[in-house]
């Protein structure tokens, strides 16, 4: 018995499973210190009355076939036959956490390879499937997902929805009957909705309560599912969704699904965020810490399509006294491109705007000592483009149906060589013929009937570009590259894996951007983060926030500026280059530590990061509207020593408490008033009084461990 019994352990957590007479996982939750495969027996089921005579298990790969009445894990026919699979384990291997189990389906001809890891430092489950083709005849495949169970005890989902410029958002719901469905169907990971979900106890929150998080690592169409059958089993599922027709396997020929990241927490969100961070900072971004994140700013907000050299490189020259590190020219450089009406896929350098073209700015930027980057948008075409009028044929498309332009642009089909191959080389004279540093590669618009000569391509453009990236990534290693999509439409872990950094939203407004940042950490640490202080008033919204509030929004991330610095205000100017200061001398700590994030009322947010020894922690408290309350609450700092001594100081307040009193109080905090050291227990526990703050309006507070003799 026990040789049947696989348990995949790491510090957090343990999963468990049967590998014969079926594949099954039959734990997924803490780590236990006393195992023994033996004990197994006891998860023998009862048989309920007026069901199948026999237990029927939730396999990895759900069975309608074996008796099973929810949804299964594979859906597909031959002809109308093989459309009812039951696998049957042949073989599995166990190397170092990673486990492979081959099931196979004879009478279907079908084989099921199923692979799983368990990182033991993080607790980050990894699993795909495998479905390969074993005889002759095509297999029409509708549905290949990835299964896992959960306990009855995670009955509280929460998910994530959003739009344009308000991506990221939250919601939640109690999983009593029936299910939870989710779908992506606008051809890249989207705004609308990101491809990751929670499960947990009744009441989990960031700091407390048993999560189960789940991520899929995709970049198109795709599916979320959670279930809870009518004998109280539950079960969460994540696909690529195919079209009609779209996956067809010959004889012999094999699918992979995405990647499924997974992992359990016992201590509420937190806990299992810092799972994913170090998952993510070990396994899909590592090198990335070797030199700090530099500083960027982006001109669209500050010229959009008005370029000139001169003043560009005054703009440079500017940017680079405020401390940017990395200056990077948005779109508007190429042939052609006035507005966004004209010229894209015509990836030449514009000989009106720039004579001398792009090396000569180039050179100035680097003569500052920043790093330089550049814009483009390779997967579409304008109408009014060379390359269209070229090559008209060259779209996903299909053909006797009108074509739909998103942002007066289409798209390109990456399933054809020649397309592809031109890109390539465009991006590589791009990269080769000029000392680039970094890529902003954006993605602005769905996909509406990809058709690659008549079938759909849904899938196969989605691994194009992924080859694409691959050779780039390959050919340029030197070359970072940034994944924009309209803002966060294309943000997932495998399109991290080549693209190191993401753009979370076209918005820059410090208020959205709050809550917008929030729901992103969940999944990805603060280093791949694109955070940007923007102008005033703000682009997108209107909405004018003073800079305390910008700069420290932007702190909590890759940071920028989205702007022109010529136009600023002096005193505007001056303020950029504090909050940068401010950030680099922060940034050791907010690219390598731990964040979390407080439970607090709706009205205000705390998130902070501290470091992986616990010697240092910053955090920010934001005011987002009017208090509910006379009184903020109180601010508790989780994971410092708990014996040790923190000074505690003001890194940044706005200037309404650079008063002796103001508007919202009568008397301020003494720690507000005057330094104070505490331990580190009585952070966590006890913590401190908030201030009364204006709504949009922000405070930065560090603790840092001090010698207890002095």
């Amino acid at each position: 018995m026990q040789q049947n019994i696989i348990r995949l352990e790491s510090a957090h957590s343990d999963v468990i499973l049967r590998c014969f007479p079926w594949v099954e996982i039959l734990y997924w939750g803490p780590h236990l210190n006393h195992f023994d495969a033996q004990m197994s027996v006891a998860l023998e089921r009862p048989v309920p009355n007026s069901r199948l005579d026999n237990d029927v298990p939730l396999t990895l790969c759900p069975e309608n076939g074996r008796g099973l009445f929810s949804v299964p894990g594979i859906e597909g026919h031959r002809d109308g036959l093989d459309w009812a699979p039951v696998f049957t384990p042949v073989d599995y291997r166990l190397h170092d956490n990673r486990l492979t189990i081959t099931q196979q389906d004879d009478t279907a001809g079908l084989r099921l390879t199923s692979e799983l890891y368990l990182c033991p430092h993080s607790g980050v489950l990894s699993h795909r499937n495998t479905l390969t083709n074993l005889k002759a005849g095509v297999y029409q495949l509708a549905r290949l997902a990835l299964t896992l169970p959960l306990p009855e005890r995670a009955r509280q989902v929460m998910a994530f929805h959003g739009r344009w410029i308000d991506e990221f958002q939250r919601h939640s719901l109690t999983l009593d009957h029936g299910g939870f469905l989710q779908e992506n169907r606008r051809g890249r990971t989207s705004h609308e909705y990101f491809p990751g979900v929670v499960i947990g106890s009744d009441g989990f929150s960031e700091q407390q309560g048993e999560v189960w998080g789940l991520h899929l690592a995709w970049s198109g169409n795709h599916r979320l599912r959670v279930d809870c059958k009518s004998d109280g089993r539950r079960q969460i599922q994540a696909e690529a969704l195919y079209f009609a027709g779209e996956i067809a396997l010959e004889d012999q020929q094999s699918i992979s699904t995405p990647w499924i990241y997974a992992t359990y927490a016992a201590r509420g969100l937190n806990a299992m965020s810092e799972h994913f961070h170090r998952y993510v900072r070990a396994e899909l971004i590592a090198g990335l810490q070797d030199k700090p994140r530099p500083v960027h700013l982006n001109t669209w907000e500050g010229i959009y399509f008005d370029h000139q050299p001169d003043n560009i490189i005054t703009m440079a020259q500017r940017a680079a006294s405020l401390g940017i590190e990395r200056f990077i020219i948005d779109d508007g450089w190429f042939k052609g491109r006035v507005n966004d009406h004209f010229a894209l896929g015509d990836w030449y350098v514009d000989a009106e705007k720039y004579p001398q073209g792009l090396t000569p700015v180039i050179a100035a930027v680097k003569a500052t000592g920043m790093e330089f980057g550049i814009w483009v948008e390779p997967e579409m075409v304008n109408e009014d483009s060379d390359l269209f009028r070229r090559h008209p044929d060259w779209l996903l498309k299909l053909d006797g149906y009108p074509l739909l332009t998103g942002r007066n642009q289409l798209v390109l089909d990456l399933c054809r060589p020649e397309v592809y191959e031109y890109l390539l080389e465009r991006l590589s004279w791009l990269l080769g013929q000029h000392d680039i540093d970094y890529v902003k590669w954006d993605f602005n618009r769905e996909l509406v009937q990809p058709g690659h000569h008549g079938r759909p391509a849904m899938v196969a453009q989605t691994e194009q570009l992924y080859r694409l990236f691959d050779a780039l990534n390959q050919r340029f290693p030197q070359v970072e590259f940034e994944s924009c999509a309209s803002g966060g439409g294309r943000i997932d872990y495998e399109i991290l894996k080549r693209c190191k950094r993401f753009w979370p939203s076209d918005s820059n407004d410090a208020l959205d951007r709050q809550q917008i940042q929030r729901g992103m950490s969940y999944f990805f640490p603060p280093e791949v983060m694109g955070t940007h202080i923007g102008g005033n008033p703000c682009h997108s919204t209107s909405r004018i926030l003073d800079v305390n509030f910008r700069g420290l929004t932007a702190l909590f991330g890759h940071m920028g500026v989205e702007l022109d610095p010529l136009s600023a205000p002096e005193e505007e100017q001056q303020a950029f280059a504090r909050y940068i200061a401010l950030h680099k001398h922060l940034r050791p700590l907010l690219h390598s530590g731990v964040a979390f994030r407080l439970d607090t009322p709706d009205d205000i947010l705390i998130h902070g990061v501290r470091a992986q020894d616990g010697s240092r922690a910053v955090a920010m408290v934001s005011q987002l509207t009017l208090p509910h309350y006379a009184l903020s609450g109180t601010l508790r700092v989780p994971g410092l020593k708990s014996g040790a001594l923190y000074r505690v100081s003001v890194l940044d307040k706005p200037q309404s408490l650079n008063k002796a009193r103001n508007h919202t109080m009568k008397v301020y905090p003494r720690w507000l008033r005057e330094e104070v050291v505490l331990s580190g227990e009585w952070l966590e526990q006890v913590g401190l009084p908030l201030p009364v703050l204006d709504p949009a309006s922000a405070i930065l507070l560090s603790f840092d461990e001090i010698d207890a003799a002095h």
